[in-house]
């Protein structure tokens, strides 16, 4: 079975894509899949410089392969039309097409193309269709959802989503569907090194250390997360707190948050790190307390699984989509998008370290089970053959 994996970045700053595609494609491969991607040389937004790889021919990989094509004539947008061409020539010798993003021109006539060449296609929105993220530039979404992605939609073999509760929230444009559930998938670390990131950091091994690890952007909830830990600061409980991430989409608001917090009392307890990955990032992980995003929508929250996979307990709000996941197996704590009910629950988890504990070690569990390559690898390829089967016997 030939797969093209799709996506308009394999950008080095952000996770969510990228970290999808990248993780899929070894374990695709792992269970028969013969994995090509199809990529852009951009490596994230505006201001950064392009991947520095070899364009217009395969790479090889752990198992699979990527093609890297140039962003031209619109590398704000992710565009590349030498990525077009190509897909056009070859998607004959394709059995399934995995796209991953909506909204996106080069993933949208992306679609397109595999329509026309009758390539059967699954596409995963990335939280695109949420109610929540369709109201920023509505006016423009509903004319381009008119255009292009309501009959992309209509023409996938399946709509990916990472979660049951994504599924549910997200709008089809009056489409009706197929949908297939199976979530990000997470890579167990091994790094214990908790010691050594108080000591780089100045932590005190007597206080509790407190996580956000995410994209600095209004969407994450930040404005709840900083009054919260200034007021259980004011009721005397002892905390470090670590801001890990950036944001160079909007780079505004990252500097305000950290003005923000320069001028907060949370200030002589607050360490920021900015961007981190590798070993830095799994060693903050396993090093936390409590992982915490109180995210006003996020359609899985990849972070919040990679803490979890470390044995950390999370908090995380109700509108992160896998916090029925979290709530059944006690593997932390739901609080509202409410300053006053995200106070209340990290003052009830700082002040229990046993429960912290317990609950770490659920989280840990659960990931393991739930969220592992292999696992998700295995019913990947065994959709995609049954979507494949389907199509040939229509």
């Amino acid at each position: 079975m030939k797969v093209l994996q799709i996506v308009p970045s394999i950008s080095l700053i952000y996770g969510g894509p990228s970290q999808m595609v990248l993780g899929l494609a070894p374990a695709l491969a792992a269970h028969g899949a013969e994995v090509t991607i199809l990529t852009t040389d951009s490596n994230g937004d505006a201001g950064q410089k392009p991947l520095d790889v070899p364009l217009n021919q395969p790479v090889q990989k752990q198992g699979y392969k990527i093609i890297y094509f140039r962003c031209s004539p619109f590398r704000r947008y992710k565009f590349s039309l030498d990525l077009l061409k190509w897909l056009n020539k070859h998607a004959c010798e394709y059995d399934i097409a995995h796209i991953h993003a909506l909204f996106s021109p080069v993933s949208s006539l992306a679609a397109a193309i595999c329509r026309n060449k009758q390539l059967p296609y699954i596409l995963r929105p990335l939280g695109t269709l949420d109610p929540a993220d369709l109201r920023k530039k509505s006016y423009l979404k509903k004319i381009y959802a008119a255009v292009l992605e309501r009959d992309n939609i209509a023409g996938a073999a399946a709509v990916h989503f990472t979660s049951n509760q994504e599924a549910k929230v997200s709008v089809r444009f009056g489409v009706k569907t197929r949908d297939v559930i199976l979530p990000l998938g997470v890579v167990e670390c091994n790094v214990n090194s908790e010691n050594s990131i108080r000591l780089q950091y100045g932590i005190s091994q007597e206080v509790a250390l407190v996580l956000f690890m995410s994209r600095i952007d209004p969407k994450k909830g930040l404005d709840l997360l900083i009054p919260a830990l200034e007021k259980i600061q004011a009721q005397g409980l002892k905390f470090h707190f670590v801001l890990a991430g950036t944001n160079p989409q909007d780079p505004d608001y990252e500097t305000g948050i950290i003005r923000r917090l320069h001028n907060s009392p949370l200030h002589p307890h607050t360490t920021i790190t900015g961007f981190v990955t590798g070993e830095a990032k799994s060693a903050l992980l396993q090093a936390a307390d409590l992982f915490v995003l109180p995210s006003y929508y996020e359609n899985f929250g990849i972070a919040v699984a990679e803490a979890m996979v470390a044995g950390t307990p999370v908090l995380i709000s109700d509108q992160v989509h896998i916090w029925h996941e979290i709530d059944n197996s006690q593997s932390g704590w739901v609080s509202k998008t409410e300053v006053e009910s995200l106070t209340n629950l990290l003052v009830e988890a700082l002040q229990n370290h046993q429960e912290r504990q317990k609950r770490g070690l659920n989280a840990r569990a659960h990931a393991l089970q739930n969220y592992s390559w292999d696992a998700i690898g295995r019913q990947m390829v065994a959709t995609y053959e049954q979507i494949i089967s389907t199509v040939f016997f229509a």
